[in-house]
């Protein structure tokens, strides 16, 4: 037999040579490393009281609450990028967005602010979701201003029978587009909550609540660097993390307070259960979360 290549075997031999060179001399390019950072107040550092703290532009400490949070939210985007984040987008959840500023946020992030979907504009371009300042969900023992969504309005929340606050909702709607989250930073009842759900997930604990509303506080400096640390280790353990896995179809019951019993208008997927509780129903949680 003839020791000689046909053609299409020598040009193969060439093509798959030429790939291997390529691919030691010129080192691929890493793939994006996109970042949604979730804010609130209650959870910052320093923060205990509502009326005093959290109102903008109404209490008399909101100057100081807002570069409280400034400092954090900055503190977390240096962290992120040191452990190899390479976009960054901070959402201004408090209130109505109306907190941060694009005068004194990281030049290296991206402020979304104002009136956001209830998407928070995820989608599977991005690698992973963190909250900053977040605090419990309402009712949470010692929990420093905890809540959920609403703190006059709403009593409680269960996805699939499982009682969250804004940390689960929040995950499950990051979950929905494959976006796994992976640090916090708030006090120690938030912590414990997001790792009921995450057991991997980094915390940042700047304080530690002994009533609704008083704790322990860390300095803002110290809560800062370990904000930085938390986040920066975070990122460089991105490939533990996977999405939180929820089961289908879904249903979200919400039980309204007293003072927040509403009338909802009728609706395919809803279902009242009595005068404060109210089912929302979909094949996703995605369909329920959109008849919240």
């Amino acid at each position: 037999m003839s020791s000689k290549r046909s053609l299409p075997q020598t040009f193969v031999l060439a093509v798959i040579t030429l790939l291997v060179f390529a691919t030691n001399v010129f080192p691929q390019a890493s793939k994006p490393k996109k970042v949604l950072m979730i804010t609130d107040m209650e959870g910052v550092d320093g923060i205990f009281d509502e009326d005093l703290q959290c109102n903008p532009w109404k209490s008399p400490r909101w100057e100081e609450s807002r570069k409280l949070l400034t400092g954090e939210a900055n503190a977390a985007v240096e962290g992120l990028y040191q452990g190899g984040a390479t976009d960054v987008v901070v959402l201004d959840g408090h209130w109505a967005g109306a907190n941060l500023s694009v005068l004194d946020i990281d030049a290296r992030a991206r402020l979304l602010t104002g009136k956001v979907p209830r998407n928070f504009t995820l989608d599977p371009s991005y690698s992973a979701l963190i909250f900053i300042g977040q605090h419990a969900m309402a009712g949470a023992k010692d929990g420093v201003l905890s809540h959920t969504e609403s703190a006059e309005d709403i009593q409680n929340v269960w996805v699939n029978n499982l009682a969250v606050g804004e940390i689960g909702l929040n995950m499950f709607v990051a979950a929905s587009f494959g976006v796994p989250t992976i640090m916090l930073s708030g006090d120690t009842a938030a912590c414990r909550e997001i790792r009921a759900l995450e057991p991997k997930v980094e915390c940042a604990e700047v304080k530690t609540g002994v009533s609704r509303n008083g704790g322990f506080m860390l300095s803002h400096p110290a809560a800062c660097a370990l904000i930085r640390e938390t986040c920066r280790r975070a990122m460089q353990r991105l490939d533990e993390f996977k999405p939180y896995k929820i089961s289908e179809p879904v249903e979200i019951k919400v039980e309204y307070t007293a003072v927040g019993t509403r009338v909802f208008t009728p609706r395919e997927g809803v279902e009242r259960l009595d005068d404060r509780t109210w089912v929302l129903r979909g094949k996703t949680f995605m369909e329920a979360w959109y008849k919240f």
